[in-house]
């Protein structure tokens, strides 16, 4: 595997996403290992509990816009009419990997460093517990122009008026603020990420998995009675549609003709958060291009 790698020890099995030069940003490539990675642990009967991390500054920084600008770029000419179902399943195949953290039959904990943001907010917040480092960053700045939560997780985790707060803004929400609002379970410090969600997926993992898959299920199904695989189906169609309104596309055709970083930046700055805020000068920023931010006992695969 190119994007990741992953570890067993102890009931947890670990996914740990490693393009840390490229921030993990999202490319099909990482995807597809993703997907792969999830089904194995799930059937494992060694892994009792998975546990998503991830090398690097960030856990992951959003879409590659790299790759995903090229590809709006490259769809037919507009004279035709734009494919609504065709871009449905498109984006489908991405949401559909992020589910898997939430309808794997064990539990899923996430720990979060650095950026976590845009597309990484579609993963992240799909598995069942997320604990983040104090200095990491959470927020959805293409609802600014450009996207919509495909998975829909907003409302589901911090409820209506809280979730409109952030998405109708796209604002920047630090890690403590994140736990204080109920969007992730807590903040440590950083030095205490990895010994944390490592020892509280070790704690769950004593349980007998029988019961961790019982009681995972009796909680989600709330979620799922809400309304959630029509919020997420809602989200998804949403998603495309904002990449192909006036603004998207001159999104699109801006990040084209001054980089990605640039419109970004212009698409930001106005806010003065993320890459544009003073938060970004305390730690590493996204190289130009990649990211929607201007994130013993061993057996290993």
């Amino acid at each position: 595997m190119k994007t990741l790698r992953t570890e067993t020890r102890n009931g947890v099995g670990s996914i740990i996403l490693t393009r840390a030069a490229e921030y993990n940003t999202i490319t099909p490539e990482l995807r597809d290992e993703l997907a792969a990675a999830i089904d194995r642990a799930d059937a494992d009967h060694d892994v009792h509990v998975i546990l998503l991390r991830a090398d690097g500054p960030a856990f992951c920084a959003g879409y590659g816009l790299d790759w995903s600008t090229r590809a709006q770029t490259g769809e037919p000419s507009r004279r035709h009419v734009w494919d609504s179902v065709a871009d449905y399943g498109m984006i489908s195949q991405f949401v559909n990997v992020y589910m898997k953290l939430w309808y794997a039959r064990k539990p899923t904990i996430a720990a979060v460093q650095g950026w976590c943001i845009g597309g990484g907010t579609d993963m992240v917040l799909c598995a069942d517990l997320i604990i983040a480092a104090e200095s990491a960053s959470f927020g959805y700045p293409p609802s600014r122009v450009w996207g919509t939560p495909t998975t829909a997780m907003w409302v589901y985790r911090m409820g209506l008026e809280r979730a409109k707060r952030y998405l109708l803004t796209g604002d920047e929400i630090p890690a403590p603020e994140a736990a204080r609002i109920g969007l992730i379970l807590e903040a440590v410090p950083d030095g205490e990420l990895d010994a944390r969600a490592t020892s509280l997926a070790e704690r769950m993992a004593q349980v007998p998995s029988n019961q961790l898959q019982m009681l995972k299920l009796l909680c989600n199904h709330t979620a799922e009675n809400m309304g959630l695989a029509t919020s997420r189906l809602v989200g998804s169609l949403f998603d495309g549609i904002a990449r192909h309104t006036q603004e998207g596309l001159d999104f699109v055709a801006r990040a084209n003709a001054a980089g990605f970083r640039q419109a970004v930046r212009e698409r930001d700055d106005p806010f003065g958060d993320y890459g544009s805020g003073p938060r970004s000068k305390t730690r590493a920023k996204p190289r130009a291009g990649k990211s929607e931010s201007t994130k013993n006992g061993k057996r290993k695969s």
